[in-house]
């Protein structure tokens, strides 16, 4: 059971940390830039579904953020654990210019993950992405509050009405200060 939930339902984490790809978007794309920079790099965390049938589900997320080099975006690849079981995550978004920003996750919904099929970058610390799996619509939205930690938010929408299904809470692991050492 614990393993349905990580095969068909924490796919819509990872998309939440999927915002990949640097492609070459024009005057604005500073801010994109700068909030795929600070993506970069290994974050752990715990989540929670919050809706739906496996409401209170918690699972801990360990992921890798990369920027392709000459393209506005990035990689994400790690995995998602509830209890012993395992999922490897993995989600690659870049801007594809007029189209906007398109990705997949877990091989997109021609495989066992989401389409993201658009979205943009608020500002240099919020993304919103639209993701989409047959008849299933949503948003993730991932917000940046500092430069050590990362929320993400996973909505579906449900008649007129977007709920919130998944939540993350990640922290960086790779950048920890311990102190400063003075040239010589």
């Amino acid at each position: 059971m614990k393993s349905v939930i990580l095969s068909s339902v924490l796919p819509l984490t990872v998309a939440i940390a999927a915002p990949l790809g640097l492609a070459g978007k024009a005057s604005g794309a500073e801010p994109d830039k700068q909030f795929f920079r600070t993506v970069e790099g290994q974050w752990v965390g715990p989540g929670e579904i919050i809706a739906g049938k496996y409401k209170g589900t918690k699972f801990t997320c360990n992921f890798n953020g990369t920027t392709p080099g000459g393209k506005l975006g990035m990689m994400l690849d790690g995995d998602c654990r509830v209890g012993v079981f395992t999922q490897k995550m993995s989600a690659t978004i870049e801007y594809k210019g007029r189209g906007g920003y398109k990705g997949s996750f877990m091989g997109g919904a021609a495989g066992s993950g989401l389409d993201i099929i658009g979205g943009n970058v608020v500002d240099a610390r919020k993304v919103v992405f639209t993701i989409n799996r047959n008849q299933l619509r949503g948003v993730m939205q991932a917000r940046i509050p500092d430069d050590n930690s990362m929320t993400v938010t996973i909505a579906v929408r449900v008649e007129q009405q977007l709920v919130p299904v998944i939540g993350m809470s990640l922290k960086r692991i790779d950048a920890v200060e311990v102190g400063s050492i003075a040239p010589n």
